[in-house]
């Protein structure tokens, strides 16, 4: 019994592979590195986006900040209540 647990672990060691299983260990290496460089393109645009936001963020804040500040000195009221020219 001892014997045939050995050559059991004898036969799953990968010393021979057929051309089959190379060439299929291959692709999936191929297919590996592929979806990796994607994955770190991807990651790359993700972080350009975030920078892009973080930038808009801050000048949408200070535009709100000058809008608020004017709204408060109540700029604009002092405008005469004309008719437009076209009248």
């Amino acid at each position: 019994m001892l014997s045939i647990a050995m050559n059991d672990m004898n036969d799953s060691t990968p010393a021979s592979h057929s051309p089959d299983e190379k060439q299929r260990l291959d692709d999936l290496e191929e297919n590996l590195t592929f979806q990796q460089r994607a994955l770190d393109q991807m990651n790359e645009v993700i972080l350009q986006q975030q920078n892009e936001l973080t930038k808009l963020r801050r000048e949408l804040t200070r535009y709100r900040t000058e809008v608020d500040r004017l709204a408060e000195s109540g700029s604009g009221d002092d405008l005469p209540h004309e008719k437009p020219p076209h009248y």
